[in-house]
């Protein structure tokens, strides 16, 4: 059996490492290349990332792993790769932000993510943002149920090459975005969020199979927060699914309508329950990181608690991110004048052959050879 061919992705705008974490969890892909502007999520990313194949990144001055993408250069600055992964900045599009979109300097930044994936034709990209993104800017006069925000960077991913678009293709059967909950894939945190997927090929769009949500363990957020949680003090309603941690990490007290991060939790052989403030390690675990990640031992507790608001959920990017592994999997690529699927090609090389298929040749040998023929008898 052929081996599965392992895809190149890079990891834009990423934060401490939730896309990276989630694609090196499927054993299928290695990053190339990442960005990422905040100076402690960097010291973040450098300390969980620093190591084994990874650590090509930091190499040669950290090339590989640049700090405003504004200033690379698409073509000399960011090697070859497959997949482009990005959760480019939330908060132009959030509540948090104040929803100035495009007009913030930051909500600019997705035309960046355009110029890259113009010009470096990867064979699929994922974005991620905040839910406020699919109605931002007011609803759209052509498209209904989305605003002028998201209907603009659909028509620049999925338009027509001759109307300026990428011409990407949508997964078959979809609008190319997707209203996501982490809870629906295994961590106990609402954080809804959009995804934005696409295709370079419109068979692996075609191939590309919605992942079904997961069936939620309920037990899980009483693990994390050390006990029985409830939405009130009396302990009538329980809790199983917490509070999406807030982007940017401010506090807010338990009795605020806004709070997010703290909890009443009954621990084990108390009869009163606890108000219990979220912390750094259980932030990790609700967004679903595994239990080897960590700060570094030096940085403060506002910016572990920021980073992990700005962060995405894991097992929702890893499931997302194996369906499009698949989807490219059972789509062939074309070499020279045949298309042959990745894993064939995989496989002539490992038996030392080249991976351009040699009938072609033969045939416009023999065409020559007829051609001549005729030829020669008139």
């Amino acid at each position: 059996m052929a081996k599965k061919p392992i895809y190149k992705f890079i990891d834009l705008f990423a934060g401490i490492g939730g896309f990276h974490v989630a694609f090196n969890n499927t054993k299928r892909a290695q990053c190339v290349f990442a960005s990422e502007w905040d100076p402690a999520a960097r010291k973040t990313y450098r300390h969980n990332f620093n190591h084994g194949a990874d650590k090509a990144l930091f190499a040669n001055d950290d090339k590989y792993f640049q700090g405003d993408i504004t200033k690379v250069d698409p073509k000399t600055g960011i090697p070859a790769f497959d997949i482009l992964c990005g959760g480019f900045p939330c908060q132009p599009f959030s509540q948090a932000g104040h929803k100035k979109g495009f007009s913030d300097t930051r909500g600019t930044l997705f035309f960046n993510v355009e110029q890259i994936i113009r010009v470096k034709q990867p064979k699929a990209f994922f974005l991620e943002n905040v839910r406020g993104l699919i109605t931002h800017g007011g609803p759209s006069e052509t498209v209904p149920g989305i605003g002028k925000t998201m209907e603009t960077i659909l028509n620049h991913l999925f338009g027509d090459k001759k109307s300026g678009g990428l011409g990407y293709y949508k997964p078959k059967g979809t609008p190319g975005y997707f209203y996501v909950k982490a809870s629906d894939f295994g961590v106990p945190q609402h954080r809804p969020r959009v995804f934005i997927i696409g295709f370079k090929s419109k068979k692996a769009a075609d191939e590309f199979i919605v992942p079904a949500p997961q069936k939620l363990d309920e037990m899980r957020l009483g693990e994390i927060l050390g006990g029985e949680v409830f939405f009130d003090r009396g302990c009538k309603k329980r809790k199983s699914i917490g509070f999406t941690l807030r982007c940017g990490g401010k506090g807010s007290h338990i009795d605020d309508r806004r709070n997010w991060e703290h909890y009443h939790v009954l621990k084990r052989g108390s009869d009163e329950p606890e108000v219990v403030k979220v912390n750094e390690r259980q932030g990790l675990d609700l967004n679903g990181f595994p239990e080897n990640y960590e700060f570094p031992s030096d940085m403060g507790k506002a910016a572990r608690m920021k980073q992990l608001g700005n962060s995405v959920a894991v097992s929702a990017v890893e499931a997302w991110g194996r369906a499009i592994i698949e989807a490219l999997d059972t789509s062939p690529i074309k070499i020279g004048s045949v298309k042959i699927g990745k894993a064939a090609i995989v496989k002539r090389k490992e038996e030392g052959k080249s991976p351009r298929k040699n009938e072609p040749k033969k045939d416009r040998k023999k065409k020559l050879k007829i051609k001549a023929r005729k030829a020669k008898s008139l």
